[in-house]
């Protein structure tokens, strides 16, 4: 059995690229050098610091990860490509905390980046089996197939089944949509930084019952990153302890049998989400009822409404009545998805989960002034890929402080940057860059043009 008492894994600088429409035009390398440069600026430290490296996309040959970190350095480290659907960014992470809980590394650089296609995802391996085909079967046999797109038809599935188990309306789930769309103004990041009326949200195109357009989280093109260290790096880095926030309690879990349970709810992973939120929640010892901020996988916001249930946050089968009540957002028991979430932020898969990372970080330290829920001591973090695999995540202070809003100007000032990242979507300069690659391998073959084409959207 693992040893429960793990080494403290705490995370030390994060970074973000805007989440954008796929068009083409921004390849996956540009995106993981922005959010890694951006992410060891945050940490201050240099990719000589770095013992380990993850690389987080699902679409991409194999090595992308080689192809982004060689453009920080040639160290010779171990690079990990990982790939687990929609929960990609935060099973890096999960896999940069075990390295660093377990004393393998002290200081881990994750990097999740994905360069999409426009429309609905698709499958490109024809010639074998499926690996969510079982699943498709399972809503084939259950609930039937019909010309939507297969993941709207699914979480729509469970939404419907929701609506007849415990009387939620399709107003509930139109008003999560309206809800993510609303924060998202506040977030310079965000795909779409749109409003909707109740209305509008309803009235948008009808995808599968009882999922219109504005209730789908977009395709995407995007990157995120994150330093991950040890409590001996941290420690001879005093300065720093104030922006580090650890992760205090966190879970990857896999499906249960109930998987196949012929719910449609369960069909989604309700049971694996279940039982990491918690298994993490336990690890850091926080009662759920005291988390005032979290970041969820709302790819749809049916899958929103069955989480809530899943992680506790409201009653079994009240989820529609926290909803109603105005839980879910400012003024109410908690604010979910402050960044817009996956249906106005954006959804490039492997960079998700660090994303949701990045938002969390923010808020804990007191940066992101203009959406901030004061008075936050603990995070919680939700990530799902069917498949499946779902990361559950609590984040604390390393300082154990509540959260308190600092100035942008302050943060400018600290951070070197001359801006607050939380609020303002900005870049670095060339001999920002340079600052954070290495100073003994790096390599300006492996570079190629990517720092000019990354500076020219500055």
């Amino acid at each position: 059995m693992a040893p429960k008492n793990k080494a403290p894994c705490y995370v030390l600088g994060v970074g973000m690229t805007k989440f954008v429409k796929p068009r083409g035009k921004i390849d996956y390398t540009e995106l993981g050098f922005e959010a890694g440069v951006k992410a060891m600026l945050d940490a201050q430290v240099n990719y000589d610091d770095v013992e380990t490296g993850v690389a987080c996309y699902c679409y991409g040959d194999s090595t992308c990860g080689q192809r982004v970190f060689y453009q920080f350095g040639m160290s010779q480290i171990p690079i990990y490509n990982v790939n687990n659907n929609c929960s990609t960014g935060s099973t890096g992470l999960n896999l940069g905390r075990t390295m660093i809980a377990g004393g393998m590394a002290d200081c881990v650089l994750v990097v999740g980046f994905e360069k999409m296609f426009p429309g609905s995802l698709q499958s490109f391996f024809n010639d074998r089996a499926n690996p969510t085909g079982t699943t498709a079967e399972m809503m084939k046999a259950t609930r039937g197939v019909t010309n939507a797109p297969g993941a709207p038809q699914m979480f729509g599935n469970a939404g419907r089944e929701y609506m007849e188990r415990y009387g939620a309306k399709k107003e509930d789930f139109a008003e999560i949509a309206r809800v993510n769309h609303e924060h998202s103004k506040r977030n310079p990041y965000s795909q779409f930084q749109d409003e909707y009326t109740l209305d509008q949200v309803l009235q948008s195109t009808m995808i599968h019952e009882p999922l219109t357009k504005l209730q789908c989280c977009p395709t995407s093109d995007g990157g995120a990153a994150a330093v991950l260290v040890s409590q001996d790096f941290l420690d001879a880095r005093p300065h720093l302890k104030e922006q580090a926030v650890e992760i205090a309690g966190q879970c990857l879990a896999t499906d249960a049998p109930s998987l196949f349970s012929r719910s449609s709810i369960d069909l989604m992973g309700f049971d694996m989400s279940r039982y990491a939120a918690k298994t993490a929640l336990a690890e850091a010892n926080v009662d759920v009822k005291d988390v005032k901020v979290c970041e969820l996988h709302d790819c749809f916001s049916a899958n929103e409404m069955i989480v809530i249930d899943a992680l506790g946050l409201s009653e079994p089968g009240k989820a529609h009545e926290f909803v109603r009540n105005g839980d879910i957002t400012y003024g109410g028991k908690m604010v979910i998805n402050p960044s817009g979430g996956l249906i106005s932020k954006g959804h490039p898969l492997g960079a998700t989960g660090i994303a949701q990372c990045a938002e969390l970080v923010w808020h804990l330290r007191g940066w992101a002034n203009n959406r901030l829920v004061e008075g936050t001591t603990a995070a919680l973090q939700h990530n799902l890929g069917l498949g499946g695999a779902v990361v559950v995540t609590v984040y604390k202070r390393a300082d154990g402080k509540k959260c308190a809003p600092v100035s942008s100007e302050e943060i400018g000032k600290k951070n070197g940057l001359g801006y607050n990242p939380a609020v303002e979507a900005k870049g670095f300069t060339k001999s920002q860059a340079d600052q954070v690659r290495s100073k003994k391998t790096r390599s300006e073959w492996a570079l190629q043009d990517v720092e000019t084409k990354v500076e020219s959207r500055f």
